[in-house]
């Protein structure tokens, strides 16, 4: 974004919720970026694969949430890999692995580099002689297509616009359109079980996983192609989540969709928060399976653009390569009404106007969410600290877990901030719970971001907990989520978790402090 829009984008900020605005801060410039010298020495061999040159290790030592944004404002990359791999194929993954066993080096694998829970930052123990970020930008190919199954073999380095432009050409999609779209990678969406596009039905990565190959320092787990499987405990599941603790995704097959033709979207205003819930909780449990089921809280609404903050919002749409969806949005639009939603027209917007849900409320927020991305690093340089955090739970859990959950963030907010605010949206929804996400929004002290938005987590993720929600819906654990994690799985679980990474990771070095210590 230009500092014009940036500014544009502060005032409206400034106006809406009353904060102070401080003047934009520069981005650093590669020169101003000091590193710490590399402490390993390419092996002869493998040179051609790796890189000490200074934009690589500074481009692979920070990710993307707040804290990573404030430090790199403030020109701090204290924790840079020595080196940076970048593979060609299988085979070379192997010998770096094995390399840096050998050697006692940390691997930290490497996908679009948009964590945003510190999944990627090379903080690992003194134990190790260095680190080795390792990243499969190369691998990035769609292998093979089997029509007959509508799956495809697809290399974990390819980022999401590339894969779909391979796609494209054969009839098919993933529809697997998660916000860091365009800045991560098949393999780090299955290691981090990313949620995507659909907000009911098939929602994160699990769904659309066949098989999968993974390099781990004692081998290569490949994992029989089958379109279920009940075969004792699944290999596939050990390793989607594993966050880079365990091996490296070198390629997996991916259930596919056809690309539809056929749309339907409507944004349906609520007067109140709790009949918006009542609505989306009957969409969820009717059968419908709505492509997107969103709802904005008047506070969402209103950062987002959607509303002027009087109402709650509910984005339904439907799609399909298949039929006519009016049919369901119909449905759709009688339980709005049911809970007393204002729907405007008995006529959603069809494929025929050829930008289905990019108009009125809905439109306006999916143009927010979209370009949210670009949005974090302008808010960090002009002093507002915007950051967010989600959760999942049981429909009969939410009300309570709602309830503590903004009283213990506002009151952090405040106490940390002064002025702010606190809104809610659901991400996805599901026959037994939703996913409420949270937006925090506060004017930010320059030089005490961190020390802040940490103030801010780590009290509403105690409310979180208490409530019985989880701490990450779709955001993995990475090293920020792990005092909360730790909390949240039980203790026969974490030690069967070490026991597997210790079985695969003799030596751990895979992604050292991310789900385990062992």
């Amino acid at each position: 974004m230009s500092d014009a829009e940036l500014l544009d984008l502060g005032s409206s900020i400034r106006d809406r919720f009353g904060l102070k605005l401080q003047d934009l801060e520069a981005a650093p410039t590669i020169d101003e970026i000091e590193l710490r010298e590399s402490r390993v020495k390419s092996k002869a061999s493998l040179e051609h694969l790796l890189s000490a040159d200074k934009w690589s290790r500074a481009e692979h030592t920070l990710g993307k949430n707040l804290g990573d944004f404030v430090r790199g404002l403030e020109r701090k990359y204290d924790n840079p890999p020595d080196l940076v791999a970048f593979p060609e194929d299988e085979g070379d993954v192997v010998d770096i692995l094995d390399w840096a066993e050998e050697e006692g080096l940390a691997v930290i694998p490497f996908g679009g580099g948009s964590s945003v829970a510190q999944g990627i930052e090379p903080i690992v123990p003194d134990t190790f002689r260095g680190v080795i970020s390792l990243d499969l930008r190369k691998l990035s190919r769609v292998l093979e297509i089997d029509r007959e199954s509508r799956s495809a073999r697809i290399q974990g380095g390819v980022l999401g616009p590339h894969m779909e432009d391979q796609l494209r050409p054969h009839g098919y999609s993933m529809r697997f359109f998660l916000q860091a779209f365009e800045f991560s990678s098949l393999g780090g969406w299955i290691a981090t079980r990313a949620a995507g596009h659909f907000a009911t039905g098939f929602t994160q990565i699990d769904d659309y996983v066949q098989s999968m190959r993974v390099v781990t320092p004692t081998g290569v787990m490949s994992s029989r192609r089958l379109p279920c499987d009940g075969a004792g405990v699944s290999d596939n599941r050990m390793f989607i989540g594993s966050e880079g603790t365990m091996g490296v995704i070198t390629e997996a097959w991916m259930r596919l969709q056809d690309r539809p033709s056929f749309r339907a979207s409507m944004s349906v205003p609520f007067s109140k928060f709790e009949a918006g819930v009542g609505a989306i909780r009957a969409l969820s449990q009717s059968g419908l399976y709505p492509s997107n089921c969103r709802l904005l809280d008047p506070v969402e609404s209103l950062l987002s653009g959607a509303g002027d903050g009087d109402d709650t919002i509910l984005i339904v749409a439907f799609e399909s390569a298949d039929h006519d969806v009016t049919p369901w949005m119909n449905r759709a639009l009688e339980i709005c009404r049911e809970f007393g939603g204002r729907v405007e027209s008995d006529k959603p917007a069809d494929s025929s106007q050829g930008a289905v849900g990019r108009t009125g409320a809905g439109g306006r927020w999916r143009n927010f969410f979209v370009k949210g991305p670009y949005y974090k690093e302008g808010f960090a340089r002009m002093g507002i600290l915007r950051e967010t955090f989600e959760t999942a739970c049981t429909w009969s859990a939410f009300p309570e877990l709602h309830a503590r959950v903004v009283e213990a963030a506002t009151k952090a907010v405040k106490k940390e901030c002064g002025e702010g605010a606190v809104a809610c949206r659901f991400t996805h929804v599901y026959p037994d719970g939703p996913a409420p996400y949270y937006t925090v929004i506060g004017s930010a002290r320059r030089g005490g971001e961190v020390e802040q938005w940490a103030a801010i987590k780590a009290a509403a993720s105690e409310a979180v907990l208490e409530a019985g929600g989880t701490i990450t819906h779709h955001h993995a654990v990475g090293r920020f989520h792990r005092p909360w994690y730790d909390q949240q799985r039980s203790d026969v679980f974490a030690a069967a978790l070490t026991g597997a990474k210790r079985a695969v990771d003799p030596g751990l070095i895979m992604n050292p402090g991310v789900l385990v210590d062992a």
